[in-house]
């Protein structure tokens, strides 16, 4: 006979309706809310939550409840106290891992259009990468097979490795013509990252271009704007911001923000749907059930074209925006700048949950996927 099992979801979590249908064994009642409405009373009698990023899952939404599972469908997880959940033995789960490619497509579309606008020049500079995990480790391996030159900084991986393949972050400030972020979000400790470019650190960066699409709160917002607005020739490409959704005016229709985007880099279709199958998985592997859902089954199909490598800049430019413009996601949120700070906060909410879809790259290109999987072999001039 099948057990009962009671679960809210967030409405945005792609495809749950689905994956929640293939839980062996379970007769399951799902109940699909909105952020606003997963509140104490809603959960009380639940056994299973799922959610995104714009619910906080800690004690006071949990006290008294009868929920013993939480699963976020995203990357980031600092809006769940985990300390609290572990000390109440509620088993928690993330989708860490799951929108990597997606990200990574993100950064190359954003490189390329820095250069395409001569911000930088790919084939001379210098790319600072902070945080070398999932995502800045596979980006240090697209850029050297793209004959892209980069420096790594990583307290934790050189703890653990050594000091090879390791820089301190005042010689990537020094050295560095572009600065990305690829940390998590670690609030206090040896290894915090709240704020890790404030002002001294921005006023040590020799370079131009600071890459934020990791966690809003890794820069401080007033300093980076000060930054900019000290250089002439300072530029920020920004996805994820400090307060969000209640982002900063100035910075987001300052002309040297020359890409400003909704927190939407790990949004392609088959990242979202990435997001639901880790925490299905998860939530299977709590259930002692063997998973059966795949969500390749439920994605549509699309074109692939089994195409040539790329010989310059230019061509590999044209071809990432034919099939991610990452200018249109600029422009979307750009417009905004006009608008006082509830409006922007509430369209920039909008513009993440109503995002175009995107297909992943290794859908579509079979050069474009030799690149995600740094088996590209010619520099490109």
């Amino acid at each position: 006979m099948a057990k009962p099992l009671k679960i809210i979801a967030d409405e945005h979590i792609w495809g749950v309706q689905e994956a929640c249908a293939h839980l062996s064994g379970y007769d399951v009642d799902l109940c699909i809310l909105a952020p606003k409405d997963m509140t104490p009373e809603a959960v009380k009698d639940v056994d299973i939550l799922l959610t995104r990023t714009g619910t906080k899952v800690d004690a006071e939404l949990l006290t008294g409840s009868s929920v013993r599972f939480v699963g976020t469908a995203t990357i980031g997880d600092d809006h769940y106290d985990k300390a609290w959940l572990d000390a109440h033995g509620i088993v928690w789960a993330t989708a860490a891992g799951s929108s990597t490619d997606s990200v990574l497509e993100y950064m190359l579309a954003a490189l390329l259009e820095l250069h395409m606008q001569h911000k930088v020049d790919l084939s001379s500079m210098t790319l600072g990468i902070i945080g070398a995990g999932r995502i800045g480790g596979r980006l240090v391996d697209i850029c050297k097979a793209l004959g892209i030159k980069v420096l790594v900084n990583d307290p934790p991986r050189q703890h653990l490795e050594g000091n090879e393949g390791f820089v301190s972050l005042d010689e990537l400030l020094r050295q560095s013509d572009v600065l990305t972020l690829h940390t998590p979000l670690i609030s206090e400790g040896k290894n915090k990252t709240y704020h890790l470019l404030g002002g001294k650190c921005l006023n040590a960066f020799q370079g131009k271009v600071i890459i934020n699409a990791a966690r809003g709160a890794c820069i401080d917002s007033i300093a980076l704007l000060a930054w900019i607005n000290s250089k002439q020739h300072a530029y920020a490409v920004l996805d994820c911001w400090e307060d969000e959704p209640n982002i900063s005016r100035e910075l987001l229709g300052h002309k040297q923000c020359v890409l400003a985007t909704p927190h939407i880099a790990g949004h392609s279709l088959d990242g979202k749907a990435a997001n639901t199958q880790y925490i299905y998985e998860a939530l299977c592997d709590y259930l002692k059930i063997e998973p059966i859902w795949q969500m390749n089954n439920d994605l549509p199909s699309v074109s692939y074209v089994d195409d040539e490598a790329f010989e310059s800049w230019a061509a590999l430019h044209h071809k990432v925006r034919s099939v991610y413009p990452i200018k249109q996601d600029h422009e979307s949120l750009a417009a905004c700048a006009n608008l006082d700070g509830d409006e922007i906060a509430k369209r920039f909410v909008y513009l993440r949950r109503h995002y175009p879809v995107r297909r992943a790259w290794d859908k579509q290109s079979w050069a474009l996927s030799q690149i995600l999987k740094a088996e590209y072999s010619r520099v490109i001039q």
